[in-house]
């Protein structure tokens, strides 16, 4: 009986193979799939004030310790002038103690001195023990006057240094609050969101802007319970991006991070095992060479 299906040579047979091996090799089983994620960070105002200076526009690069927002000072300098004029004022009234003694000092040593010329009128039978006796009191009085006023006088001062003390924390206080009204960028990185402009009015707490480290990222992947034995922190993993029509593009990183505990399946991702319910999260730090964006998905294989 004839086949009613022509002979195909055996070339054009093995050329469909071929094809056909093309077109299933781009169907790729990876071990995990995920998001690539920054770290991420939103700068809050700690100083109330208009804002004179924020001309960084979304997508900008600030270096680490860059200052992007300036708060208005001038209320802040002000106090610390009348701060620094209250200090002089207290230091203006500060007691030098031994100034203010060394009249009784030199009563004392004046007492001391005739005592001893007395002492040998004495003895000489020129004058009497009575008048020795009287000196000795004069400086005995002498030296409690000279006691006391120099307590009064080193409490006073205590009382000042103590006070002066309270106004030197108000101006580390007050400078500490001049140096928070230059708003800096804690991270190097990109700016990815303002949530002020300049002309408003800052208070503590409001939120000004968000940077996000866009040099150094993570893909948040989710393994299996089984996969997760095989896995340890510093594990060399190769990293898959999405690239549009031309394919994904391969990159080197490695875990930076495993839960402790295991959580639903998102269900954004799909592990390698779909029937598997809990799974656990891994991030995977990948230096980024500018084409990968946040919130693209990716996948790995871990070596």
């Amino acid at each position: 009986m004839k086949s009613p299906f022509p002979l195909i040579p055996v070339w054009v047979a093995g050329l469909c193979c071929v094809v056909c091996g093309a077109c299933g090799s781009d169907e790729h089983d990876y071990d995990a799939h995920g998001v690539f994620e920054a770290t991420e960070v939103v700068v809050s105002a700690q100083t109330q004030g208009e804002l004179l200076m924020f001309d960084r526009t979304e997508g900008d690069t600030v270096a680490h310790g860059a200052i992007v927002v300036q708060v208005d000072t001038v209320q802040l300098s002000l106090q610390r002038r009348q701060l620094l004029a209250s200090l002089d004022a207290v230091a203006s009234r500060h007691y030098n103690v031994a100034r203010q003694v060394a009249a009784i000092r030199q009563q004392i040593a004046t007492q001391q001195s005739e005592r001893t010329r007395f002492v040998r009128l004495v003895a000489e039978h020129a004058a009497n023990q009575k008048q020795v006796d009287d000196i000795d009191a004069q400086i005995a009085l002498l030296k409690k006057q000279l006691a006391a006023q120099t307590e009064t006088l080193e409490n006073t001062n205590s009382g000042l240094r103590a006070e002066a003390q309270a106004i030197e924390a108000q101006l580390a206080a007050l400078d500490d609050r001049l140096q928070r009204s230059a708003v800096r960028s804690p991270i190097q990185g990109t700016l990815l969101a303002k949530y002020a402009e300049r002309g408003e009015l800052a208070t503590p707490g409001k939120p000004l802007f968000k940077v996000a480290d866009m040099e150094h990222l993570y893909l948040r992947a989710y393994v299996t319970a089984p996969q997760l034995t095989l896995l340890k922190l510093g594990q060399q993993v190769r990293v898959f991006a999405d690239q549009g029509s031309e394919g994904r593009k391969e990159y080197q990183g490695h875990i930076a991070w495993i839960a402790d505990e295991a959580e639903f399946t998102p269900k954004t991702i799909q592990t390698r095992d779909e029937r598997a319910n809990l799974v656990y999260a891994v991030k995977i730090a990948v230096r980024n060479d500018g084409l990968i964006k946040l919130g693209m998905y990716g996948s790995c294989e871990f070596q």
